[in-house]
């Protein structure tokens, strides 16, 4: 992205009421008019997932981004037929990998020796996270791993995952909804709608992206200009009670 104002640009009292504007206006869209979200802004909107926070800068995430509209009667199916695909203009899908960390890792690396950072740094990327997210075949090194933690943690607090490709999953889909909620506040700013969508036909889905075994679908979403009788009805929030605690 470019143009982007520096945190000192605009007044805290604008961020905030801009930010709160964003998160209690953005809803579900269930109805869209067919239009698409112009190129330039779903690519801005998409580069702004991208800034999401993730685990050890690993970036397990992928967005795909249907062009082709031949394909959109298959991929309207495997979404169930849902009103909010059938009606969107534009179709993304977000995807997290488990396998992609070994690249990105061999690339924070060379980018961490280009800018001469501390070897601290450089020694995390080349050997500390080959250990924690490598679990060998048949999930051998995984095992091995589990019980060295377990010793360790007998006697000082321990990461304990990932050890299983469970937990690998877990861990790349964590960050991939991070990404996600960045994309749905991002499309929200630029005046445009959104609806994620988790129900889906997993098989079928992934034939059509012909994605790797590492792959995992996290979310759908249909995106474009809402109409009316796309928001069901008011927005509702049990009590904040229940799920803020103090600890």
């Amino acid at each position: 992205m470019t143009n982007m104002p520096s945190e000192n640009e605009l007044p805290q009292e604008t961020l905030i009421r801009a930010f709160e504007q964003i998160a209690r206006t953005r809803r579900s869209i269930r109805a869209f008019d067919g239009t698409p979200v112009p190129e330039e802004t779903l690519g801005r909107c998409l580069d702004l997932a991208l800034v999401a926070p993730n685990s050890s800068n690993l970036q397990s995430w992928e967005f795909h981004v249907l062009k082709n509209t031949a394909l959109r009667p298959a991929y309207e199916n495997a979404f169930l037929s849902q009103p909010a695909v059938k009606t969107c203009g534009t179709l993304v899908i977000a995807v997290a990998r488990t396998r992609t960390w070994r690249e990105h890792a061999r690339l924070m690396a060379e980018r961490l020796r280009k800018d001469k950072a501390p070897q601290q740094a450089l020694h995390y990327y080349t050997k500390l996270v080959p250990f924690v997210y490598d679990n060998g075949p048949l999930g051998l090194k995984g095992l091995l791993k589990k019980i060295i933690l377990w010793v360790r943690g007998l006697k000082t607090p321990t990461p304990r995952e990932p050890t299983t490709e469970s937990e690998l999953r877990t861990w790349a889909v964590k960050s991939t909804a991070l990404a996600c909620e960045n994309f749905m506040l991002a499309l929200s700013a630029y005046g445009y709608d959104s609806c994620p969508m988790e129900g889906m036909d997993s098989t079928r889905l992934r034939r059509l992206m012909k994605l790797p075994r590492d792959a995992v679908i996290v979310m759908g979403f249909a995106a474009g200009r809402r109409m009316p009788e796309g928001v069901y009805g008011p927005q509702i929030r049990f009590e904040r009670s229940r799920f803020i605690k103090e600890l």
